[in-house]
């Protein structure tokens, strides 16, 4: 740990993105609960998570060639700084009343081609941070530095619901200040590659990557459809007021809930990282959080719920730090912003496209139905990844090596 803490521009990125997740997740529970609040509608919620989804589909791979060019540091503090201004103006048009269903939603969409830029930028960035050894370990730092936010961000966003939706915008704003001033100030030896013109060949360079190595693109795509047919995200503000009934304050609860899991786990990797049988943990973690969404959708009681989505959030913790160390590694640096950028479409469709598929769900089966059949896709796509892709399976070492028969 303490060796991280000697690497001064690793440590002034690892405090940006803290500050830059808690904003980001008070910013869209405050979207959320936003939203229904208007419209009392299931498919308006899945509809905030199909608007941020389309535009970043649109933008991906744009975003990867400039990752790959510009200095990446100055990517995420322009792309933060865009999203100081959506802030302001949800909190502007908040205190005046002035909020609606539509201005939300194109709210979503300005978030949504935005991201991309900032998450490839972000996730090239930290192998030019620390030095190799210490990757993994930075990895997992990174991502239990993510998962605090993610709990005192919803958590602080609950609570502030009771001075008013607009002091919630507010406090996102200056969160995104914070992180940009942090970003402007992180050193690194960029070194400007070679003139690419942009074409169509250079942008797909990251999508032919990943498919042709077996290993990755079954690391990527897992994400992809475990956390598409398992997430309840978008859900949990339905629990919060229809199930549990619990208000906005155990909405930021139910939100944080995964976080203290994924915080705990990633505390534990950062001591102890991973060594052998990487891959069999990797698709065993993916399985455990699809039997903690399947429990969670049948909990009435609050503290159980929390309890399964904290478990959820550990299992998911040992598989992003897995599959982002393995990604790392096995991508020189040149093309590191385009794989990001494809690995975050994976990432984002999982999560956003997911929104919208239980927000579908929950219309036609109810929102318990929407979780628990997801909870058991997710289950079943670890169980048909260990046998479609055998080199993940196999996968001994985060450095490459794969298990004896």
């Amino acid at each position: 740990m303490k060796e991280l803490f000697r690497q001064h521009s690793f440590v002034r990125f690892f405090f940006a993105r803290v500050a830059a997740i808690a904003g980001t997740q008070m910013l869209m529970l405050a979207i959320g609960w936003h939203m229904y609040d208007l419209t009392g509608s299931a498919i308006d919620l899945g509809l905030v998570g199909l608007f941020q989804f389309a535009p970043a589909l649109v933008m991906t791979l744009a975003a990867g060639h400039v990752a790959d060019r510009w200095h990446r540091a100055r990517v995420v503090a322009m792309c933060l700084l865009g999203q100081v201004f959506v802030a302001i103006f949800l909190a502007s048009a908040s205190r005046l009343d002035g909020v609606t269903r539509e201005s939300l939603l194109l709210m979503s969409i300005v978030l949504g081609a935005i991201r991309p830029f900032q998450s490839s930028a972000q996730q090239a960035l930290i192998p030019m941070l620390v030095p190799s050894p210490l990757l993994a370990r930075a990895i997992a730092l990174s991502s239990a530095g993510a998962q605090a936010s993610v709990i005192t961000g919803p958590a602080i966003g609950g609570l502030l619901f009771i001075a008013g939706i607009n002091i919630v915008y507010a406090t996102c704003a200056v969160l995104f200040c914070l992180a940009t001033v942090m970003c402007v100030f992180v050193r690194y030896e960029h070194i400007v590659p070679a003139r690419e013109p942009v074409s169509v060949h250079s942008l797909l360079a990251g999508v032919r990557f990943i498919t042709t190595n077996r290993m990755l693109l079954g690391a990527t795509s897992l994400d992809l459809f475990a956390v598409l047919l398992g997430g309840a995200t978008a859900l949990l503000p339905i629990f919060a007021k229809e199930i549990l009934h619990v208000g906005p304050e155990g909405l930021g609860l139910l939100r944080s809930a995964p976080a203290v899991g994924a915080l705990i786990a990633g505390v534990m990797l950062t001591k102890r990282p991973i060594a052998r049988r990487v891959g069999r943990k990797l698709l065993g973690a993916v399985a455990v959080y699809g039997v903690c969404m399947v429990a969670f959708g049948l909990s009435s009681s609050f503290l159980l719920s929390l309890v399964f989505l904290a478990i959820s959030g550990g299992a998911d913790m040992v598989s992003v730090v897995i599959r982002h160390t393995l990604t790392q590694l096995e991508t020189p640096d040149h093309m590191r912003g385009r794989v990001a950028a494809v690995n975050n479409l994976f990432i984002g469709a999982s999560g956003q496209l997911g929104e919208f598929e239980s927000g579908l769900t929950a219309a036609a089966f109810g929102p318990v139905g929407s979780v628990v059949i997801g909870g058991v896709g997710a289950i079943i796509i670890s169980i048909a990844w260990s046998r479609l892709f055998k080199p993940l399976a196999l996968r001994e070492t985060l450095d490459g090596a794969a298990i004896k028969a």
